[in-house]
């Protein structure tokens, strides 16, 4: 069930909203810089599955990063459920949003349990107060690896698991969090197809059964379309179409954007946009 359901729409605050952002690297004040993001206004519904779709370079990871307060917008306003993260500590954020980056390359040979675990850490004082044995987190830790289908693998390494069994292990360690939004970084690039529809089908029950906003970077644009209640399209570091898969996905945007012809007919299954490549012939 979605959070809300059944209640007035204006009764549920948004989980984050994105006043007039703007982000650059590097350089401060530079007009010969262009902006990687360039005001954003949106709105991030609670309950709900948020697809970010863009050519490369048009700002979506940024744009994650910013959501997660993992960077500072240079202006502009970004809120968590009517906070403003910077006026948050990292730590209190990190209670209520859990980020899963594209990169989860573990250098040191932490077990999946182990790293599960570390998900846990907001909610202590730090390194120096951690208690491993603690019997709260280590039920939370379990629940989340119960969830993701990896406590099988919890005393093997993190080197020692597929890709697929990795990104599992490493949504775990975000759902130990306990977060209330979710936000993931390309969550099924260098997956096969039944990997990708595994997770696929997992964000979408999470959303589902707990209410977890979930907000997903990614360049599958049909995997969006089909998961995804509403999309963000980003163009040259603006959002150009914001809203419901039927309203964002149609031909003439996407040609605009990915400047490459694309086919838009209807999922048999599902009724939602899909979209196809022509053929060359």
């Amino acid at each position: 069930m979605n959070v809300g359901e059944g209640q007035p729409l204006l009764s549920i605050p948004p989980a984050m909203t994105v006043r007039g952002v703007s982000f650059t690297y590097g350089v401060r004040q530079s007009p010969s810089v262009a902006p990687v993001l360039d005001c954003i206004q949106s709105v991030i519904p609670s309950g709900q599955i948020v697809g970010i779709l863009g050519p490369n370079g048009s700002g979506k990871s940024t744009f994650l990063k910013l959501l997660a307060g993992l960077l500072k917008p240079r202006k502009g306003v970004i809120s968590l459920f009517g906070d403003s993260l910077e006026q948050l500590s990292a730590r209190e954020v990190a209670k209520r949003v859990a980020f899963v980056p594209q990169e989860t390359l573990q250098v040191f040979p932490f077990t999946i349990a182990e790293m599960v675990l570390m998900g846990r850490s907001p909610h202590h004082g730090g390194w120096g107060g951690w208690h491993w044995e603690d019997r709260e987190d280590r039920e939370i830790a379990t629940a989340a690896m119960q969830e993701l289908d990896v406590q099988h693998l919890g005393n093997r390494f993190v080197t020692d698991v597929s890709g697929g069994e990795r990104q599992r292990a490493v949504i775990a360690r975000a759902l130990a969090q306990q977060p209330q939004v979710l936000l993931l970084d390309e969550p099924t690039a260098f997956l096969d197809l039944h990997h990708q529809l595994d997770i696929a089908k997992i964000l979408r029950r999470l959303n589902r059964e707990r209410g977890l906003t979930v907000v997903l970077v990614s360049h599958d644009v049909n995997l969006v379309s089909q998961y995804c209640d509403t999309i963000l399209l980003l163009h040259q570091g603006r959002i150009i179409q914001e809203g419901a898969p039927g309203a964002v996905i149609r031909e003439e945007v996407l040609q605009e954007v990915y400047g490459c012809s694309v086919l838009v007919d209807r999922h048999p299954q599902s009724g939602l946009p899909r979209v196809s490549l022509p053929v060359c012939g």
